[in-house]
């Protein structure tokens, strides 16, 4: 049987790595996945989550698929808590039955990373009119937690209370949201020099003090989030991925998820590749991506992990959010504007290094 076409997914065609009819498919699967109210979860009877389900939405626009990808935003813009947040957790997308009521700060900052994608991918100034009053109350709700050294405190508590503790990977990723939040506001024309503050200071907890976040250091996120999230650049980016290179990555497979650990993920592969091409380096992106070949599945979807060590898929479900990921790096790599904009941070607003270094 053959795959309909999706529109936009022979531009996502990479040597190697999909074909424009692989791309269909996986669009596909994660059309299938969607609820008609635009609420995407991990797989249907499984839970969604903000951050996962804005992943896939970008993804659907990078396909062309637009519609549905609005649709996403629409559900994130009609169930946002009065503080500016979303639960950390909803059964199978439904709005009404949260299954975890903290509030993480990563997972409502990422609605800016999405929206500002979509209006870059749209051009449409209406949709970035009723995404704004959304986008401002998540920076409200993040920036409400930011720690004296710059860092974001993780989230609340359901009963409110706040986490000061920071997570370097949740941190990276509320800068990356930060800059597109920037950019939005910039478009809009109204500044925002608390956020630009913020990111600045943000960017340089990030980049110099370590000691602010917890360690997580076993876990590959916390190795190339910070060049994902746009704070490491450059020449120091690429070292950083250099640094722990063999930890994580297995040859022909994919990178690890957590040390010592036998498992390989879809989703953290498909990340290392996002930070690879914004570091430079397109080619070794590309080999990660083919490393994973073997986690597709024959329905277009692709495994979440790979246990080497038993020769088994695990757990036994197949993600929108780890082939969203794939589909965003294979974006990237072919030359997708939008996605290269968002990804590769030359274009977004930096923030304001704070006054003095080391000793803040």
């Amino acid at each position: 049987m053959t795959t309909p076409r999706v529109p936009g997914t022979e531009r996502l065609a990479l040597p190697g790595v999909l074909t424009a009819g692989q791309a269909a498919a996986t669009v596909a699967g994660i059309r299938a996945e969607q609820r008609a109210d635009g609420a995407i979860p991990w797989f249907r009877g499984h839970h969604l989550d903000p951050w996962d389900h804005t992943e896939a939405a970008m993804a659907l626009d990078a396909a062309g698929e637009h519609e549905a990808a609005s649709a996403a935003y629409d559900w994130l813009r009609a169930h946002q808590n009065d503080d500016g947040s979303w639960y950390a957790a909803y059964h199978d997308g439904d709005a009404e039955r949260p299954t975890d009521r903290g509030r993480e700060t990563n997972f409502t900052a990422y609605v800016a990373v999405g929206v500002w994608h979509h209006y870059l991918t749209t051009g449409d100034p209406a949709f970035l009119d009723r995404m704004w009053p959304v986008v401002r109350a998540a920076m409200g709700f993040v920036l409400a937690l930011r720690q004296p050294g710059g860092q974001i405190g993780w989230k609340r508590e359901p009963d409110g209370t706040p986490v000061a503790d920071a997570l370097l990977t949740g941190s990276s990723s509320v800068h990356h949201a930060l800059r597109c939040a920037l950019a939005i506001a910039e478009e809009r024309g109204e500044p925002q020099p608390d956020w630009e503050l913020a990111t600045g200071a943000l960017a340089h907890a990030v980049r110099r003090h370590p000691e602010r976040f917890l360690d997580k250091s076993r876990y590959s996120m916390d190795w190339y989030y910070p060049v994902l999230g746009g704070a490491v650049t450059g020449a120091d980016a690429r070292a950083r991925l250099a640094e722990r290179w063999d930890d994580f990555v297995v040859p022909g497979l994919g990178v690890r998820c957590v040390l010592p650990n036998p498992w390989v993920t879809g989703g953290e592969s498909c990340e290392l590749a996002l930070a690879l091409w914004a570091a430079g380096e397109p080619d070794r992106a590309r080999e990660v991506l083919r490393s994973i070949a073997h986690l597709r599945a024959g329905d277009g979807m692709y495994w979440t992990g790979y246990v080497f060590g038993d020769d088994a898929y695990w757990p036994e479900e197949r993600t929108t959010w780890t082939a969203g990921s794939l589909l965003l790096a294979v974006a990237a790599l072919v030359g997708d504007e939008p996605t290269r904009a968002v990804f590769g941070g030359t274009e977004l607003p930096a923030g304001l290094a704070p006054d003095c270094c080391d000793t803040f």
